[in-house]
C-alpha cells in the first residue's frame, strides 16, 4: 500500500466545479469544503462543524453570504474559518474554528496543500496546455476504488493499453517497444519514453486527425510525484518530417494527456484526466469524439484497478511482485514516493495558532 504524501499539493477539483454551491472532498483522508465567495475567490475549509462534526458539504448546511452555516445546528463560519455564529449563546468558544487549507487555482484546477506546515514558496507543477489557446480540452474525473500507487503504476507502464485498450488506444506496437527511463531523484520526476516509428494508428487517433495510414507514435511520461502525470503523445503519418531544429513541428499532432493523482483514503483516489489537442480546435465533434473514448479508456483503468486492489486485499502476508524491463519507471515512481512519504513523516508538526 502506497503510503500518504504530505507537505505537497494536490488537485482537489476542477476550477468549473467550485461555485456557490457547497462541494465536498475528501483529500489524504482529510474532509475538504470548497465553494466560492460572491467576488469569485475559491475557499478551501475542513468540512467538519466543530459542534459534531456534520459535513457542511451535506444540506440543508448552505450559504449565507460568504459564510457557511451548518445545516444541523446553524454554527456559522467565515472564510478564515472562524466561527461566528453559535446558537443560544453570545460568548463563542475559542477553539471554534474550522481548519483552512492553501489553495491555488492553476492550469483549470483548484489545488489544496496537505500539510503540517505553509507551502512557503512551493508552488504546484504546470499543465499549461489546460488553459491555453492555443489547445482545446476535454476532461472528467473517476473515483477509483483502490490506492492512488496503483494509478501511478498504470499510468507509468503504457504497455498495457495493448491489451486492455485495444479498439480504443491500445496497438501490438505499444508493448513491442522497448522503453527509456530518465529519473531525476531531487526533483522527484521520472521521464519514461517509447517512440514507435512505424505504428498502426488507433480509433482514438485515427478518428480524430483524419489519419489513415501508419503513423510515427511518440508517448513521453512525465510524472511528478507524488500528484500530476503529463502524456506528451506526437502523431504523424510515416514519412512525415520530424520536429525542426527550433522545437517547431507542425506536420505532427500532439496530445497532452493530463493526470491530477489524488490520493482520497487508503484505498480510494480521485483520477482528474483530461485530453489537450493542438488540432482540430473547437470542433465539437472531435471534442465529444475524444470525450467519450477516453472516458471509456479511463473507466477500463477503473474497472481493472479496482479489481486489483480486491486482489491484493486477499493475498497473504509477504507475496512476491515480479518485475521486468516495463515497470522501471513505475519502480522509480515508488522508490521517490516511498522517500517523500518519510520526508513528510519526518517533519514536525506545526504549533497550532
Amino acid at each position: 500500500m502506497t503510503a500518504f504524501v504530505r507537505n505537497q499539493w494536490y488537485v482537489a477539483a476542477y476550477g468549473r466545479e467550485v461555485g456557490r454551491e457547497l462541494l465536498g472532498r475528501t483529500v489524504l483522508g482529510e474532509p475538504i469544503l470548497l465553494y466560492r465567495t460572491e467576488d469569485g475567490r475559491a475557499v478551501a475549509l475542513s468540512d467538519r462543524c466543530v459542534h459534531r462534526r456534520f459535513p457542511l458539504s451535506q444540506a440543508p448546511s448552505r450559504l449565507d453570504g460568504d459564510q457557511v452555516m451548518c445545516g444541523y445546528h446553524g454554527f456559522t463560519y467565515g472564510t478564515d474559518g472562524r466561527c461566528v455564529f453559535v446558537p443560544g449563546q453570545q460568548r463563542i468558544p475559542r477553539t471554534a474554528r474550522l481548519k483552512t487549507y492553501p489553495l491555488v487555482e492553476q492550469d483549470s484546477f483548484v489545488w489544496v496543500w496537505i500539510g503540517d506546515h505553509e507551502p512557503g514558496g512551493l508552488v504546484p507543477p504546470r499543465a499549461p496546455w489546460m488553459d491555453s489557446p492555443g489547445y482545446t480540452v476535454v476532461s472528467g474525473m473517476e473515483p477509483i476504488d483502490g490506492n492512488y500507487g496503483l494509478l501511478v503504476d498504470n499510468l507509468l507502464d503504457l504497455s498495457h493499453e495493448t491489451y486492455l485498450h485495444g479498439g480504443y488506444i491500445g496497438t501490438p506496437e505499444v508493448a513491442q517497444t522497448p522503453i527509456t527511463t530518465e529519473v531525476d531523484e531531487a526533483a522527484g520526476i521520472v521521464h519514461v519514453s517509447r517512440h514507435m516509428d512505424d505504428a498502426e494508428c488507433p480509433p482514438f487517433y485515427a478518428k480524430s486527425t483524419g489519419i489513415d495510414t501508419r503513423i510515427t507514435r511518440w508517448q513521453d511520461i512525465e510524472y511528478h510525484a507524488p500528484c500530476l502525470y503529463l502524456l506528451h503523445s506526437r502523431i504523424a503519418p510515416v514519412g512525415a518530417p520530424g520536429p525542426g531544429p527550433d522545437g517547431s513541428d507542425p506536420h505532427a499532432f500532439h496530445v497532452e494527456v493530463v493526470y491530477g493523482i489524488t490520493p482520497s483514503t487508503e484505498r480510494t483516489t480521485y483520477d482528474f484526466w483530461a485530453v489537450a489537442r493542438d488540432f482540430a480546435l473547437g470542433d465539437e465533434k472531435v471534442s465529444e469524439f475524444l470525450h467519450s473514448s477516453n472516458h471509456t479508456v479511463v473507466m477500463q483503468d477503473v474497472v481493472a484497478l479496482n479489481a486489483l486492489q480486491k486482489s491484493l486485499d486477499t493475498e497473504k502476508a509477504g507475496y512476491q511482485e515480479l518485475s521486468i524491463n516495463i515497470d522501471t519507471g513505475g519502480l522509480a515512481a515508488r522508490r521517490i514516493l516511498a522517500r517523500l512519504a518519510q520526508a513528510g513523516a519526518d517533519q514536525p508538526a506545526a504549533v497550532a495558532k
